[in-house]
This record gives structure tokens, C-alpha cells and sequence, in this order.
């Protein structure tokens, strides 16, 4: 319904139609980095695609992430369908590349379910759903990543970051700044994620204790 009043919003359907169902995976590890702006995801990533030689991909993957301005002035219902879609989208591409060489990812379905789950929450962190709601489950018909890391660091130290870059907040920065309950409801949702579950990392040391960390992580669940 939406395609009639957004044009793009039919062009991230026809991408969506032509990706084959149940992507299956190739040989090379598939390792997902989570975590909140400013929590060192784009230098991490970087640093383990050259390490091991891998391909890089970001979600929302860049065949659509040109239209993520447009989605994210619309109601939440339809800005969500719009990341959603781009987690299928990119697993088409996954899927290709693990083929070929360990995948690096920025971002995948744990933020797209952690954003969701915190902005359809109201209040405190107690007030979202059990830990054992069927909302933290993976999809079965998502291409499931061999690890997810998720970077953390304290709140000031991150804010500090923000600041330091100096970059235009999107909206959701501005509200994780502004109200420390919904950034709570984020980072916990991020935690109760099942199946597969968040490896938490502390990404306040400097940028090469934190990727010694993360290649001993990928080497004990990845075996590479």
C-alpha cells in the first residue's frame, strides 16, 4: 500500500522479490558487529575485514541505503519494513560473498529487532518483553552469521565520541542521547537476543586491544 505514496518503496520491494529464499551460506565465516553509534563498529570492522581478508558489508546494504532518509521520516511501522527488508536484501549478498572469503557486517537483524523492541517499549528496561520472548529469536528464513560481537562502551565515553566526530545525529542518536532509558531498552534487548546470542565486547581500550580481542573471539567460535 505503501508503494502507491513512496516510489522507492517499490523498488526495495522488486530487489526484495528477486532475492532467492533460504540463502544458504558458504564455507567462510560470516561475523556480525553490533553496537550502538559510536561504539568503534566502522574502525573494528575495517580492521578485521583487512586482517583476515575478507569482504565488508553494511546493512542496510548500499543498493538501498540511498532511501534511508526517506524511510525514516515515516511512521515507525513502515521505517521498520524498510530495514527489515534491507536484513534480506543483504542476505542475498552474504550468502555470495561467504562463498569466496570471511564476511565482515555492519549491522544485520539484532539492531533492526533491538530498535524495534526499544521503541515499542515505553518506560524501563523491566518493561519489555520477557527473556524469553519469541520477539529475541533470529528468523528461521534469515541466513543465520557464524558470530555476533556486540561493541560496548560506557555511556559518557560514547558520548565523548559523538562529539569528537562531530557528525549530524539521526534520529535515533538524538533519542538515545536524550533519553538514557530508551538507550537502556536498546542495550538490553541487544543482550536477551537468542539463537544466535550477542558476545559482548567492551570497546573502551585502545583500538588494538580491542580487535586482539575480537580476532581471539572470532578464532574460538569461528575456528579461523
Amino acid at each position: 500500500q505503501c508503494a502507491e505514496r513512496i516510489p522507492e518503496a517499490e523498488a526495495v520491494l522488486d530487489m526484495l522479490e528477486k532475492c532467492p529464499e533460504h540463502q544458504k551460506k558458504g564455507g567462510f565465516p560470516v561475523i556480525v558487529f553490533e553496537g550502538l553509534d559510536a561504539t568503534g563498529k566502522t574502525t573494528v570492522t575495517q580492521a578485521v575485514k583487512d586482517t583476515l581478508n575478507g569482504v565488508l558489508l553494511r546493512s542496510p546494504p548500499p543498493c538501498i541505503s540511498q532511501w534511508r532518509t526517506v524511510f525514516d521520516d515515516e511512521p515507525t511501522s513502515i521505517k521498520r519494513a524498510f530495514y527489515a527488508a534491507g536484513n534480506y536484501i543483504l542476505a542475498s549478498e552474504i550468502a555470495k560473498a561467504s562463498t569466496q572469503a570471511p564476511v565482515i557486517i555492519d549491522r544485520y537483524w539484532h539492531s533492526t529487532a533491538a530498535y524495534t523492541i526499544a521503541t515499542e517499549t515505553s518506560g524501563k528496561v523491566q518493561d519489555l518483553p520477557p527473556a524469553q520472548d519469541e520477539v529475541y529469536q533470529w528468523p528461521e528464513d534469515l541466513l543465520k552469521p557464524d558470530l555476533v560481537l556486540l561493541l560496548t562502551v560506557d555511556p559518557e565515553e560514547r558520548v565523548r565520541r559523538l562529539q569528537h566526530r562531530g557528525l549530524e545525529k539521526t534520529k535515533e542518536e538524538a533519542e538515545l542521547e536524550a533519553n538514557s532509558l530508551f538507550r537502556q531498552r536498546v542495550e538490553e534487548s541487544y543482550r536477551r537476543m537468542v539463537n544466535p546470542a550477542c558476545q559482548e565486547v567492551d570497546a573502551s581500550p585502545s583500538k588494538e586491544e580491542v580487535l586482539k580481542t575480537v580476532l581471539q573471539l572470532i578464532k574460538k567460535h569461528c575456528g579461523f
